[in-house]
């Protein structure tokens, strides 16, 4: 990998974010990330496991999945999280949970039988995902019981990639032994911002000699793919933060970064207003200061040699995502830009979310409706959101605009069984989007500009028919 230079990185030609008042509507509208469409807001409430049971044994055998479980637990919240956590010290509580994550584990392993020869695993399974909170709260033993159980029940492909978010202060030597032991492939260390200001302001005081010390650790164990996830827009942030950790970052040769812009939306994780009531913070950066933030990051970071991924992916030229991502084969689901290719993910944990060929379904977020459910041996299911033709037309709209494809509408809308036409009543709105530098937009084919790119979020809003149902933007974070 070709190393930036630091002076380089120190001292920077400054981005300028000098938008026409325009674009800078485009930056402060409020829309979906779109890692799923439709998005989870305009999921429905059902009562008990609603048609999920049944979604699971219509998946034929032989189906390639995806797993995800959801870990909700952390030591110490961080002000800035728009995860689902529950903060606790608790060991016993978080066996606990592992317990029940097992539970299900077994219990969506069952529904799946339909159809199956007797003893045939469901699978192949080529992606696992352990998100959260952070999920190295969990005990060396729970990860050992957890990642059995995957293998007793499911079907893993020999060269699966087994994926695992990790908070560096947390990490023991037993826990990287599990990790070690079990199989993990790819661990993504929480990092946001390096400098101690920031991380007062946000909560997370996290040396950089503990994010060293947990990739030194990881890689003795065999774990090489190692990812790092960074922040912009955080409360008093300015350039020179930024450029600084990934400065230091540049030095640790992640696999790859992500650098995500804060979302602040305390409406909706309250805990948020810390960020804003704390006597010690900052304002937060304003539109143009976040664009500033997140130029600097992409050009520092491209001038080390990684390959730009999507809006806020970067990885080395020799990753499987950039080979991928180059060759135009091109995928996003909720844990963002991924190699993963599976149509089928099984979501296992409070709040986790699966996506099926015949719609999504979410878990439970509270853990006494989660436990009680599977105690009692159901999916642990409250909201579902059945595909319809035109969900699954959009949605492929949607997933190829946010992976910067080409994208020939008339011949996507035929391939779905519509007219070729289908789109033709947005062709106002994508004119204006043209117009305004966002895409070129010819003979039914739209591609994203240099522009469109940094706002793909908005370009895609223009297909989401459900984005205007009720009040619901205000859910959405800046698209800046």
């Amino acid at each position: 990998m070709n190393q930036c230079p630091t002076a380089a990185i120190l001292t920077p030609k400054r981005p300028k974010a000098a938008l026409s008042p325009v674009l800078k509507t485009y930056a402060e509208a409020r829309v979906p990330r779109y890692t799923s469409y439709p998005t989870a807001p305009h999921f429905t409430a059902v009562d008990g496991a609603g048609h999920y049971a049944q979604w699971l044994a219509d998946i034929p055998e032989g189906t390639p999945l995806s797993l995800y479980l959801h870990i909700p637990f952390c030591h110490q919240l961080c002000w800035y999280c728009g995860c689902h956590t529950s903060i606790t010290q608790d060991t016993n509580r978080i066996s606990a949970y592992a317990d029940l994550l097992q539970r299900e584990i077994d219990l969506k392993a069952k529904a799946m039988d339909n159809g199956r020869p007797h003893g045939r695993k469901p699978g192949p399974v080529h992606h696992i995902h352990f998100g959260g909170g952070s999920p190295n709260a969990l005990s060396a033993t729970d990860l050992r019981a957890i990642m059995a159980r995957l293998r007793q029940r499911f079907q893993l492909a020999q060269d699966a990639e087994i994926a695992i978010e990790l908070d560096p202060r947390k990490l023991s030597e037993s826990f990287m032994n599990a990790l070690g032991d079990t199989g993990i492939t790819r661990a993504s260390l929480g990092v946001q911002d390096l400098n101690p200001i920031i991380q007062k302001r946000i909560n997370r005081e996290q040396p950089f000699s503990a994010v060293r010390h947990a990739m030194r650790g990881l890689r003795h164990r065999g774990i090489e793919k190692i990812n790092l996830d960074l922040m912009y827009g955080l409360p008093g942030q300015r350039v020179p933060h930024v450029l600084r950790t990934i400065e230091k970052a540049l030095t640790l040769h992640p696999d790859r970064l992500a650098v995500f812009g804060y979302a602040h939306v305390p409406w909706f994780k309250k805990h948020q207003k810390l960020v804003e009531s704390d006597a010690r913070s900052a304002s937060l950066p304003d539109t143009l200061e976040r664009l500033d933030q997140a130029e600097a990051a992409r050009q520092a970071i491209t001038a080390a040699g990684y390959v730009e991924i999507g809006m806020d992916h970067y990885a080395k030229p020799s990753d499987p995502m950039t080979v991928a991502w180059q060759a135009g084969h091109r995928q996003r689901n909720f844990q963002g830009f991924t190699t993963d290719g599976a149509d089928t993910l099984i979501g296992f944990g409070a709040s986790a979310i699966s996506s099926l060929p015949r719609g999504y379904a979410q878990n439970h977020p509270h853990l006494a409706p989660y436990r009680s459910a599977v105690m009692n041996g159901e999916a642990p299911i409250t909201r579902e959101c059945p595909l319809t033709a035109e969900d699954k037309l959009r949605r492929q709209v949607i997933s190829d605009i946010m992976c910067e494809k080409v994208i020939d509408l008339g011949g996507l809308c035929r391939q779905h069984g519509y007219d070729a036409r289908h789109f033709d009543t947005l062709i106002p709105a994508l004119q204006k989007l043209a117009d305004d530098g966002l895409i070129l937009h010819s003979d039914g084919f739209l591609t994203l500009t240099h522009a469109g790119r940094r706002f793909s979020r908005s370009v895609a809003a223009v297909f989401d028919a459900y984005l205007h149902t009720g009040d619901t933007t205000t859910k959405h974070s800046q698209a800046s």
